[in-house]
């Protein structure tokens, strides 16, 4: 199938963010789409996974097109060509039957994380798009996805093994909606698959991807927490560049993959070696209870980079075994620590979205303004006082 570039008045230009209202306009007929090679659908194409997953496919003699989906503008620079037909809109209310037409494969990396203190609004994005864009893709009649989950949907306990395969149990810690919502979708991807003959579906559980560019924002958060000894024992950790993980997604595309497969580096590192490649200043260990109190009240106060949700993945153990998707060809060409060193090399207040950080200056204002009149309170009790 060839994508035929659309009439210049509903093209968009890479780069260019046309509004979310002309979504009606995305789509394409069928009389635009002449059948030849394989087309693909990628969300979450503009960031740091989807653009180098959008590379990887365009370099693949066997595809003629590319639809790439995007709430945010393609990354500054980019120079995708005109086998690229990129939209700037969400899953949740894109034109997305018109935009599957001629698509043969879907591969789902969109995930909304900025929004982890509105629950409803990231539900909508990712569980609901995740069902809007797997419903349409029965209608037309796509028979292969590919979803990229987390290894977080196994959630962080103490009794966790060392490491955790595919056949481990999901259990996500019920305070993290991000852990909630990922494993609802893996559900969504899994009862598609399974509805008719000849669907596949690859869902990849990738542990925290890092890279010196446009890093996850949950993998970057926690990866910022590395360091802080909240727990009596330090967990071992894993950290995967951005390179491989594109590398296992395109392979699970390619190849067709159906099942689930980890992705991660070979082993782990201790929490002693991420203190070390952090530089991190010693602290006191906590026991747990203090620790979730703690993490609570840093990043209540804007004192630190996490939620206290994801405060378990930072003191118990979910590292991964990566022996299934070696198993299919594919293999890591960075190690953990050369993962850590080229994705965490900012300190962790520039590593936040700026929705995050719009909402760090608003709470330093209202402390100061709070701090402020208590100030002025205390002047005047003490005024009356002297009358």
């Amino acid at each position: 199938m060839k994508i035929h570039p659309r009439p210049a008045h509903a093209a968009t230009a890479v780069g260019s963010p046309p509004a979310e209202a002309t979504a009606g306009t995305l789509g394409r007929s069928a009389t635009d789409v002449a059948r030849s090679g394989v087309n693909v659908l990628v969300t979450g194409a503009a960031g740091g996974v989807g653009k180098r997953v959008v590379e990887r496919i365009l370099a693949d003699p066997g595809v003629d097109g590319v639809v790439a989906l995007d709430v945010s503008p393609a990354p500054p620079g980019t120079n995708w060509p005109s086998s690229v037909d990129f939209h700037q809109a969400s899953v949740a209310n894109a034109a997305i039957e018109e935009l599957l037409i001629g698509v043969d494969v879907i591969v789902h990396l969109a995930f909304a994380t900025d929004t982890e203190r509105r629950d409803r609004a990231s539900a909508k994005t990712n569980v609901a798009g995740t069902r809007r864009l797997l419903g349409a893709a029965a209608s037309v009649g796509v028979d292969h996805v590919v979803l990229m989950s987390s290894a977080i949907v196994y959630g962080a306990w103490p009794n966790n093994p060392v490491p955790l395969t595919e056949d481990a149990a999901i259990r996500p810690n019920p305070d993290f909606t991000y852990a909630l919502q990922q494993a609802q979708r893996e559900q969504l991807a899994v009862d598609w698959g399974s509805a008719a003959p000849g669907r596949t579906v690859a869902v990849l559980r990738p542990c925290l991807g890092l890279g010196s560019d446009r890093s996850p924002w949950l993998a970057r958060s926690l990866a910022a927490a590395a360091g802080a000894r909240l727990a009596e024992d330090d967990p071992p950790q894993q950290y995967l560049h951005l390179d491989d993980l594109a590398a296992a997604v395109d392979l699970a595309r390619r190849e067709r993959l159906d099942g689930t497969y980890n992705v991660a580096p070979d082993g782990w590192i201790p929490g002693e070696t991420v203190r070390a490649l952090a530089i991190a200043r010693p602290r006191l260990r906590l026991p747990g209870r203090v620790a979730h109190f703690v993490a609570g009240a840093r990043w209540r106060f804007q004192r630190g980079p996490i939620p206290p949700g994801m405060l378990p993945y930072t003191t118990c153990p979910w590292v991964v075994s990566n022996d299934r998707m070696r198993a299919v060809g594919w293999h890591p060409t960075h190690t953990n620590e050369q993962a850590y060193v080229n994705g965490t090399e900012a300190k962790w207040w520039t590593l936040l979205t700026p929705s995050r950080k719009q909402e760090l200056a608003l709470g330093a204002a209202g402390s100061v303004l709070i701090g402020l009149g208590g100030t002025i309170a205390v002047i005047v009790r003490r005024a009356l006082r002297s009358r």
